[in-house]
């Protein structure tokens, strides 16, 4: 064999060499276990950490980029309690990321490929990993809205349009910059912007003097000598060479182009939901931001949804604490009755008597000695009184409407349920 030939050949099996070391990779991917597993870093996810990690769950948060999501771009966050100065929205969010530590929980940087959700235990899935858990609590967040010029995406990010002002301000001193949109993140943030660039040019949709932001930031904007005002207007084109020189709008009511030379340019109109790795399993709007109660509970048990990928009427740092909350909270009920209802309730086949029960209910708590003398007589029989007073996921696992109800459960199957008046000649009748 030549040497060229030879070559070619240890060329070739060291490639499938290299193929065979990534598919055997691809194929052994390591599986790790947790009570908790909860996709994103934001405000909304290190609350729902906090809650899960002091109620001593097993808990990993899974974020793709920086921890603290959107709201480490706000370099001011003024209507948040507790700090009556103000905070940094890093700032802040690095204190919630210190408090989740604390209790224990644990963060993997990385991204998302694909998820399992339904049975007990789900499966999320990265490049190196597959992680089990019990509950998924599901805080994606949001990415910027475009606005659909053209040649916008020939300047995005480092090449002129800009969605972070505490980012990218510094760069801009002594220039020239526009704002897109009017609601509080485009004013308060063009505000911010006037501390570095000369004139700060604000592109608004509406008729003169009408904003979608908060009346103080309306007023302090317009009285900022920084800030000029291009109302009826939206964004037709961008233009330039390798980076963005000029913004070319168009007036809404004659159509006439206005076109402005600027060094850079800042969208803030608005943010879509990261959901599209849950599209056609997690009920969702038009819009695709998905469906939850007040509990935060999505369309499957056992997995929850929280902070901007949920759809509701205000999306700030509160809002996303107040979901976080609710969301932790329930994901430790959901853990604590999981294990009830298979090892007490279903009680491994064994008969089960259940009695499900409202403690603020007199007649109710009158009748707990009944089944308290019931199972005493009948050592055979697993009794549990349930009260759904705080929760009532028991009774929803059970598919009880209402309360008082017994269940009686034979062989991990529920044969009758009862919602008439309870008397003990009655349990015993039902017991058979």
């Amino acid at each position: 064999m030549n040497p060229r030939s030879w070559e070619k050949r240890k060329t070739a099996v060291e490639a499938q060499k290299r193929a065979f070391r990534k598919e055997r990779f691809i194929m052994t991917k390591k599986t790790e276990s947790y009570d908790v597993v909860i996709i994103g870093g934001g405000a909304a996810g290190l609350t729902a950490g906090i809650y899960c990690g002091r109620a001593k769950l097993k808990t990993l948060i899974i974020e793709k980029t920086l921890v603290g999501g959107l709201a480490t771009y706000t370099n001011e966050i003024e209507n948040y309690p507790g700090f009556p100065d103000g905070a940094t929205g890093l700032g802040l969010m690095e204190l919630f990321h210190k408090q989740a530590k604390k209790f224990g929980v644990e963060f993997k940087l990385t991204d998302v490929k694909s998820v399992s959700l339904a049975g007990d235990i789900k499966q999320v899935e990265t490049f190196r990993t597959i992680y089990q858990a019990k509950v998924v609590i599901i805080g994606s967040g949001g990415k910027p809205r475009l606005t659909g010029a053209k040649n916008e995406e020939l300047y995005l990010y480092d090449k002129g349009i800009s969605f972070c002002a505490t980012c990218d301000a510094a760069a801009n001193t002594g220039k020239t910059v526009m704002v897109i949109g009017s609601g509080d993140a485009a004013i308060e943030e063009g505000i911010f912007l006037t501390k570095f660039a000369d004139k700060v040019m604000v592109s608004v949709m509406h008729e003169n003097g009408k904003m979608d932001c908060n009346e103080i930031a309306k007023a302090q904007a317009l009285s900022n000598p920084k800030m000029e005002f291009i109302w009826n207007t939206v964004a037709d084109s961008f233009e330039g060479d390798e980076r963005l020189h000029r913004v070319v709008l168009k007036n809404v009511k004659t159509e006439e182009k206005i076109p402005v030379q600027v060094d850079s340019c800042f969208l803030f109109i608005g943010y879509l939901p990261n959901t599209e790795l849950f599209r056609d399993i997690l009920d969702m709007n038009r819009g695709g931001y998905l469906i939850t109660n007040e509990r935060m509970e999505t369309n499957i048990p056992g997995v929850f949804a929280v902070g901007d990928v949920r759809d509701k009427y205000l999306k700030q740092v509160a809002t996303a604490v107040g979901d976080g909350a609710v969301a932790g909270y329930g994901a430790e009920k959901y853990v604590s009755e999981s294990e009830i209802f298979d090892k007490q309730i279903m009680n491994e086949g064994n008969p089960s008597l259940v009695y499900i029960y409202n403690a603020i209910d007199p007649q109710a708590r009158e009748l707990l000695p009944v089944f308290k003398e019931f199972e005493q007589d009948h050592c055979d029989i697993r009794v549990s009184c349930i009260d759904i007073y705080k929760s009532d996921g028991i009774a929803k696992r059970l598919d009880v409407e209402n309360a008082p109800c017994i269940a009686w459960i034979k062989k991990g199957q529920i044969m009758e349920k009862y919602y008439g008046e309870i008397t003990p000649e009655r349990i015993n009748s039902i017991c058979k």
